[in-house]
């Protein structure tokens, strides 16, 4: 598991897009504070508070952030659970960013100058928007349906 330590190293300056957002796969790397808020159709609430770290990770061909966030996920009757996932992050040309599973399956894609992306799983729709132009504050919204789902997520991140 990564070592979430707060860092109190100068670090470059981010290059922003002309819209204020994200540019590379580098401006990703490092740590994050995570909140999520998960509302369920029927307004049931749960909350995500934890942290993501985006590192590099060398066994892959092309330049690849490992992503792998935990915390603690809050029920709407107040029971508390541990939570953690994983993800790998990869910049298939500038401005534009793939996203696959913890088992190195295709998840979505998505690029600065158009940062929705839509993922089908079986009768489920998974569909994003990211938000870069407050960076280094960033934020993902979801929304998801299908036969037993109906909830929007959105998670905001800030740097550690």
């Amino acid at each position: 598991m990564p070592d979430f330590q707060e860092s109190s190293e100068t670090e470059e300056p981010i290059k922003l897009t002309s819209s204020g957002g994200l540019l590379d796969l580098k401006d990703l790397a490092g740590e994050w504070r995570l909140h999520r808020e998960i509302i369920q159709q029927n307004g049931d609430t749960f909350s995500f508070i934890g942290k993501a770290a985006l590192r590099w990770d060398s066994g892959w061909e092309k330049p690849t952030l490992n992503y792998y966030e935990q915390g603690e996920v809050t029920s709407p009757n107040g029971n508390v659970m541990s939570a953690e996932r994983r993800y790998f992050w990869q910049q298939s040309q500038r401005g534009v960013f793939d996203v696959l599973f913890d088992d190195k399956r295709y998840f979505h894609s998505f690029s600065t100058s158009n940062p929705n992306a839509h993922h089908l799983c079986g009768d489920d729709h998974y569909v994003v928007h990211y938000r870069f132009e407050t960076w280094p504050l960033w934020c993902a919204t979801w929304q998801v349906k299908g036969p037993r789902k109906d909830y929007t997520m959105v998670s905001e991140y800030s740097p550690l």
